[in-house]
């Protein structure tokens, strides 16, 4: 393994550990070490809230930037990211509809919560569904962009005509689903966002190899043997799992499957594709992370300081790319 990408990660890893700590001991309250040991402890539950952030947040930080990274070099193009193919925008629609039309029923929160994450994994995976099926008629990789880019309109839309005609309870619970909150996902949560983290891990592995031939043509992958039309089934469905599983337990988060990927490439390029990956999931957890410290701190929303974050940097990836 080279050594420079050795001394990197290793260098991002250590920042991860001290970034985790620091995270961990911010809040409201000043914790012990026995209120994160011991069950009986006087601060054990808020120190069990503080554990179920970090976890959340390194889970976001591998799956965002994953999905943002397979998108990325697939398409050959560095401003594509999770949003592209308009899964967020219609896991979003899923959990619009469910918050408006089901406030005349009565459930129990953790129901609701429950029941409100699933509507969004649901939405992702019937859009999923109907990219597969158009994806055949799509021989052109960018008319799944202008696919996703018209769906995401439409699902902008129609949640825009939700909102008009919603009640104000309604209306409030949803706005703050979109802000995202990094501090309300239980323990049972993270465990079925880690499966599928964990899932979607296994199928974008399975995507580099192919990938690599990939980036240097259609022509010239097919002779190395790569099924295009495989790869493209394995990083949407990949893509798609990665980021519908955040969007549910912790709304849009915006920005970062295009900005992670983009610092990785100006820490370590050239590299190994797989190297790539490694490297980008590492900083996605950084930042994640970093976010989490910040958003606790000033009590922004994690969508709103990820956006803070995001454009200024888009807007300087364009203006480079322009000159």
């Amino acid at each position: 393994m080279n050594n420079k990408f050795t001394k990197y990660c290793f260098a991002l890893f250590l920042l991860c550990v001290v970034v985790v700590f620091i995270n961990l001991n911010t809040g409201f309250i000043d914790l012990k070490v026995e209120d994160f040991l011991s069950s009986t402890a006087e601060n054990s539950q808020i120190a069990g809230l503080r554990i179920n952030r970090v976890l959340v947040m390194l889970l976001a930080g591998i799956s965002i930037p994953t999905s943002g990274f397979l998108l990325q070099e697939y398409f050959q193009n560095p401003l594509a990211g999770p949003s592209v193919l308009g899964i967020t925008s219609v896991a979003s629609l899923s959990v619009a509809f469910y918050i408006f039309f089901s406030r005349d029923f009565v459930l129990p929160e953790f129901l609701q919560n429950s029941f409100l994450s699933f509507s969004a994994i649901l939405g992702a995976f019937l859009l999923m569904v109907v990219l597969l099926a158009f994806s055949n008629r799509f021989q052109d990789k960018s008319f799944l962009i202008i696919f996703g880019f018209l769906v995401s309109a439409l699902a902008g839309a129609v949640v825009s005509i939700l909102q008009f005609y919603a009640e104000n309870q309604s209306l409030k619970n949803y706005i703050l689903w979109s802000f995202g909150a990094n501090n309300q996902v239980s323990r049972n949560q993270i465990l079925v966002l880690a499966i599928i983290v964990v899932f979607g891990l296994l199928l974008s592995f399975k995507t580099i190899k192919p990938l690599i031939g990939n980036s240097l043509g259609s022509a010239y992958a097919q002779s190395l043997g790569v099924n295009l039309q495989h790869l493209k089934f394995l990083v949407i469905i990949s893509s798609s799992l990665l980021s519908a599983s955040v969007t549910a337990f912790l709304g849009p988060i915006l920005f970062i499957g295009i900005v992670v990927p983009h610092f990785s490439r100006m820490i370590y390029n050239p590299a190994k594709l797989w190297q790539q990956w490694i490297l980008n999931m590492i900083l996605g957890i950084l930042i994640m992370q970093v976010f989490s410290v910040i958003s606790e701190l000033t009590q922004f929303p994690l969508n709103v300081i990820t956006s803070l974050f995001g454009i200024p940097v888009i807007l300087m990836m364009l203006t480079k790319r322009a000159k």
